[in-house]
């Protein structure tokens, strides 16, 4: 589980209401008008907005905003790397059965060299299936930024809502103007929350997820042509080390000497 998105929830709302709390009782930040104005019209807006197909996949792609991937950079290196040395002393045909319960994406790269497919085509069918990827993670970052958008503006009119209740009964109780203009206010508070608290954050720990998702793709399409063209596995290893951040690039030798390496590669996507 990834505890910072956990961590960063709780701790907001925990700080929000000692805050609110410190001013009087936190009774008088609920308003059930507000709540249905705020959280009901944002949510008719992107109805209206997006297909309900995009609500299923959005909500869907939630659990990796507090997931962690089962996979590693390095682990992937290093099964790149015992691939390259296998097909070096046995032959390409001999990875066929190697990543039978591997990754999907993995696995089609090895077929394809398997196959013995030209190299600029696996290239291109590979790097196909990542741009395809990518723009459906992008469309769940935009689901969830176009709410974050959506939820103030509601929690706005929300307020001129109450704004115009408040100043048509101006004439009949003025000791009732404080009350009501504070009333007007919540809204754009639940509108604020909504979308800094909630969705903005959702959209950036995705967005963050998928450039990590990216990266490990990117890995395997160069680590499957270093193998296709026979390449030396010390420099198929040095190759894919770039990928990674120096701290990263130690773990990589050492895992696949046998301190824990795994030949599963693990990907839960």
């Amino acid at each position: 589980m990834d505890f910072s998105t956990v961590i960063g929830i709780i701790a907001g709302f925990l700080l929000l209401g000692v805050g609110m709390a410190s001013g009087g009782s936190l009774s008088i930040f609920w308003n059930l008008p507000s709540v249905a104005i705020t959280l009901g019209g944002s949510l008719a807006a992107m109805m209206i907005n997006f297909p309900l197909s995009q609500f299923v996949k959005a909500w869907k792609a939630v659990r990796w905003a507090f997931f962690d991937r089962t996979y590693s950079p390095e682990r992937i290196i290093n099964s790149l790397v015992g691939y390259a040395e296998k097909a070096r002393r046995e032959g390409l045909l001999a990875l066929e059965d190697e990543v039978s319960d591997e990754d999907q994406f993995l696995k089609k790269g090895i077929q394809l060299v398997v196959d013995g497919t030209d190299p600029e085509l696996v290239k291109s069918i590979m790097e196909i299936e990542i741009s395809f990827l990518e723009n459906r993670h992008k469309s769940n970052q935009m689901f969830f930024e176009t709410w974050g958008s959506v939820a103030p503006a509601f929690g706005m009119a929300g307020t001129l809502i109450g704004l115009i209740q408040m100043l048509r009964s101006m004439g009949e109780d003025l000791s009732a103007l404080g009350p009501a203009m504070a009333v007007a206010l919540i809204t754009t508070l639940y509108g604020v929350i909504l979308a800094y608290l909630i969705f903005i954050p959702l959209a950036g720990k995705l967005k963050i997820r998928s450039a990590e998702e990216i990266i490990i793709r990117q890995v395997m399409v160069e680590g499957i042509l270093s193998i296709q063209a026979g390449e030396n596995p010390r420099i198929v290893e040095e190759k894919l080390k770039s990928f990674l951040a120096p701290a990263q690039r130690e773990g990589v030798g050492r895992q696949r000497r046998g301190e824990g390496f795994e030949q599963g590669v693990g990907l839960n996507v």
